[in-house]
């Protein structure tokens, strides 16, 4: 937390429980594995404290036991005492103010609640201290406050320098995570949500948090097709994760109509013509019931900006996916002239922002430009992003969609479509075949389609 003027304020405090979180594992070792992963040396106030257990955190990372005379030891190497007899002294005082070492995470709990209540009154003097600088307008400022209010519920508030060993136990314990759900399943793991296009997956190592995938086509390549499909196919596969989904160019009942059409195998005619046979509406109700229990959430107003989007999502709980459709219907909260290449540039720079303090995937559909149609090999190209700016340099990840059938009609293969991974910083780049079902606006895997043929 940043440090502020709280003269006059009395800080939720609560020593008793600090000494009793350091001196019960003090006695006890073991009891490290029951807080490690929830509470961190920030959260205590007393400085000495947080000394101190960031010692004991370190420590319980390296495998190491953890008892008075190895703690003693490692407190003096590291400066937090002056004397190896202060050291002593204070420890053995920690230990005899223990009430009970089977209540170690009720008093971590009642830190962290501490921790919290002091994050909010710095929250809350900072947005005071902001609007009356005067230098922002208001919706600037709401935003602004929005954003402190919810990094403190997310537990994502900034916190300055952060040690070492915090985050090395957390990527230590996401290893071993995926390491046990591959010895599970005998397939490598992933570290982000699943697409089920199963060569995407292992391409791009799944939908990861924090990132900016731009998918790009030219138009009636299927991107949006491709990008609720995607939805859709997370929400099967993660029901407890909620997906968000802002369609800045399509109806939402349009949106939910295509997503009907994939699920239930009804063609577009069917769907705008209402020619169906009686037996399809079995399939149609089947399609009905599945989309209904996905927890899909969809907002089709039109120019949205960055900062009314990340409003809307602060209030979804246990987000998982964001899909923008598309970037060149985003406005800015900015007057750039008429500079529509600086405009874009502001918007994906913000959306990598709003993706990391989301800490969720968020995938942008863009437009290409038109130099694929001018060159015989018409795969598109980074420098194709439309206005591109600075497009390329903020998204994690960069998609585009083709399909050779759509410009020659002579080409056998109309169910081939590419997915042309161009930028990926989780691995190699490289092209994914996908199948592609016209009729039903539907991408599948490609061995799927070849298997069917």
């Amino acid at each position: 937390m940043a440090e502020y003027d709280l003269s006059g304020i009395n800080l939720p405090v609560n020593v008793d429980a600090e000494q009793s979180v350091l001196g019960a594992v003090l006695m006890d070792g073991e009891a490290m594995a029951e807080i490690a992963t929830t509470l961190q040396p920030e959260h205590f106030h007393v400085g000495m404290h947080k000394d101190i257990y960031a010692v004991m955190l370190q420590m319980f990372l390296t495998g190491e036991k953890i008892d008075i005379v190895t703690v003693l030891d490692k407190v003096m190497r590291q400066g937090v005492f002056e004397t190896a007899e202060q050291a002593k002294e204070y420890l053995t005082r920690l230990m005899t103010a223990v009430p009970s070492i089977n209540s170690v995470a009720k008093y971590a709990a009642i830190v962290a609640d501490k921790y919290m209540l002091r994050s909010l009154i710095h929250a809350s003097k900072e947005i005071i201290d902001t609007a009356n600088a005067g230098g922002e307008d208001a919706n600037t400022l709401v935003d602004f406050a929005e954003q402190k209010i919810f990094d403190i519920r997310s537990g994502s508030e900034v916190k300055g320098l952060t040690h070492i060993s915090g985050i090395v136990l957390d990527r230590i314990n996401a290893l071993n995570e995926l390491a046990r759900t591959a010895n599970e399943t005998g397939e490598p793991a992933m570290t982000g949500l699943s697409t089920l296009f199963t060569q995407l997956d292992r391409r791009i190592h799944g939908l990861n948090k924090s990132d900016l995938i731009i998918l790009a086509a030219r138009p009636g390549m299927g991107k949006t097709s491709f990008a609720m499909n995607i939805a859709t196919n997370v929400g099967k596969k993660q029901p407890d994760k909620a997906i968000a989904v802002f369609s800045l160019e399509m109806s939402k009942e349009q949106i939910v109509g295509r997503m009907i059409s994939s699920e239930a195998s009804l063609s577009s005619d069917q769907m705008k013509t209402g020619k169906i046979d009686g037996a399809k509406w079995k399939d149609i109700g089947r399609a009905a019931d599945i989309l209904s229990r996905l927890n899909i959430y969809i907002d089709d107003t039109a120019g949205v900006n960055v900062a009314s989007i990340k409003s809307k999502l602060r209030r979804v709980k246990n987000l998982g996916l964001v899909v923008i459709d598309y970037l060149q219907l985003m406005s800015s909260t900015k007057n750039y002239g008429g500079n529509r290449v600086v405009e874009i540039s502001d918007i994906t720079r913000n959306l990598k922002i709003m993706a990391k303090e989301l800490d969720v995937p968020i995938i942008c559909l863009s437009q290409l430009a038109r130099g694929p149609e001018q060159r015989p090999d018409k795969r598109p190209m980074l420098s194709d992003l439309r206005e591109s700016g600075s497009i390329e340099q903020d998204a994690d990840i960069v998609m585009f969609l083709y399909r050779n059938a759509y410009y020659d009609k002579t080409d056998p293969n109309v169910n081939a479509c590419e997915c042309i991974v161009a930028k990926n910083r989780h691995g190699e780049p490289g092209t994914v075949p996908l199948g592609w079902d016209g009729e039903y606006t539907r991408f599948t895997n490609a061995e799927i389609i070849r298997t069917e043929q």
